[in-house]
């Protein structure tokens, strides 16, 4: 009997090779067609993959079972983003899109996302109704399908999407503003896509390697080591990007090589839209990501709502409402004027076209939304316990039985995805289980990052004895 597949938060992902194999991809798009055809009268697909290994072989599997099933497919040239795919299913007025990456994770993952004609992920009802449908083996013999079918056009989607990024930045205000930048694509998918639109930023990471160095592609401090050093080696880039495998992700540094996370990046995004370019909307943000949000929202009149973790629900109230900003923590952020979709690249470029039209350095912004909702700094810790040590700590959780971390007094607590500890109006920390791994994240969130730290600690003494 064949192993039942599931997709995650975000698609499904599975180790290359071992659950991610041709058959399996080859099922999971036998579902997605029937699926299709269940609910369009006349389905069609726009396809794409990013950099990692064999993702050509495996968006050719997808594309054998989607003609053999009588469904015409645009499929991109090369490799391209996420975003690329999602900006192509608006565009093209395809049914749906599908990207084979596994965005964020190491190189031994390969993964199966999809987009749905709105332009973001498809929602999480329609997604279970597909896995749903996932039959124990594919029955299909991908040996006898010719890729010489008509029902396949090849599409350039990275052209399409660099026209677009053309259309709605000042990219000529980038250009002419003096600031020296430097993009880190960490040998993802937006790699090319920069290079057209700014060709003068420094770029770092920007060549073909299917195995990303032996690293996640993930933009996080941690991760960003070599661009840290290049920032502060030369002494005058003004501010830096990173994007993530697939590109939907944000890294930024400001001009001393400090780390700059989603939460500034999000309440900057509000601030330069709203009060700089006039433009309203509701806020979405996810339960991991700062109150400070709501502060922002409620200083400008506008709305806000705090969702479950993962970006597919900010999506859908993006689909439904008019949202200015929804984003979390993680680093998925879009914005109105876009699709429902996180875009590393794009929030990179709203943050220097901000830069560059204001004349403001990127610290002298984040004193500008200081001023509304007070300095804070944020980290988070992932615990790698034991299963069974994270199954106690979630009971505890559960029951109520944590009424302080050290000197630090539970006030309040919330409980929409995890677990998040108010102390004051100042100072959280938050607890919540990895759903696909004996991990605990832990987030906290204080005025200063030594404090940051020190509540984390109290927290992982608290909770792990």
């Amino acid at each position: 009997m064949s192993k039942k597949i599931k997709f995650g938060t975000d698609g499904w992902r599975a180790i290359i090779a071992d659950d991610y194999t041709v058959e399996n991809v080859a099922r999971v798009t036998v579902a997605t067609a029937e699926w299709l055809k269940q609910n369009f009268d006349q389905p069609s697909v726009v396809i794409g993959h990013d950099c990692r290994f064999s993702g050509a072989l495996f968006t050719e599997t997808a594309v054998k079972v989607f003609i053999n099933a009588g469904i015409p497919v645009k499929m991109a040239i090369g490799f391209v983003s996420t975003p690329m795919v999602s900006l192509g299913a608006v565009k093209l007025g395809c049914s749906i899109g599908v990207v084979i990456t596994a965005s964020h994770n190491p190189p031994s993952y390969n993964g199966f996302k999809l987009k749905s004609h709105h332009g973001g992920p498809l929602s999480p009802e329609k997604v279970q109704e597909v896995e749903d449908i996932i039959p124990e083996v594919s029955n299909i013999d991908l040996a006898s399908i010719s890729m010489d079918s008509d029902l396949i056009e090849v599409i350039d989607l990275e052209t399409m999407y660099v026209d677009h990024a053309k259309a709605n930045f000042d990219l000529d205000a980038i250009e002419k503003s003096g600031l020296v930048l430097a993009y880190d694509a960490m040998y993802g998918s937006g790699q090319n896509a920069l290079k057209r639109l700014l060709p003068n930023t420094h770029f770092l990471h920007c060549e073909n390697n299917p195995s990303f160095m032996g690293q996640a592609p993930e933009p996080i401090a941690k991760n960003l080591q070599e661009l840290e050093s290049f920032i502060k080696e030369r002494g005058d880039i003004d501010c830096a990007l990173a994007t993530d495998g697939d590109a939907d992700r944000i890294g930024l540094y400001n001009g001393s090589g400090e780390f700059i996370d989603s939460h500034h990046i999000i309440l900057l995004l509000i601030h330069y839209l709203k009060h700089y370019k006039g433009m309203t909307g509701k806020v979405a943000t996810a339960f991991s990501t700062t109150p400070r949000v709501k502060v922002m929202a409620d200083h400008y009149g506008l709305e806000s709502e705090v969702v479950k973790i993962g970006f597919k629900y900010i999506a859908s109230i993006m689909i439904e409402e008019d949202v200015l900003v929804g984003g979390e923590e993680s680093g998925g952020i879009a914005t109105k004027g876009h699709i429902p979709e996180r875009d590393g690249i794009w929030m990179g470029l709203i943050i220097w076209e901000f830069m560059a039209k204001s004349g403001k350095t990127l610290d002298d912004l984040i004193r500008e939304v200081y001023e509304i909702v007070g300095p804070f700094k944020f980290e988070r810790s992932d615990l790698h316990i034991t299963e069974e040590l994270k199954q106690k700590i979630v009971a505890n959780c559960k029951a109520d039985h944590y009424k302080s971390f050290g000197e630090y007094q539970v006030k309040e607590v919330g409980t929409i995805d995890g677990f998040k500890y108010f102390f004051d109006e100042n100072r959280w920390v938050m607890i919540r289980p990895s759903g696909t791994e004996p991990v605990l994240r832990t987030y906290a969130e204080a005025p200063t990052m030594e404090e940051v730290r020190k509540i984390l600690q109290v927290t992982k003494e608290t909770i792990c004895g």
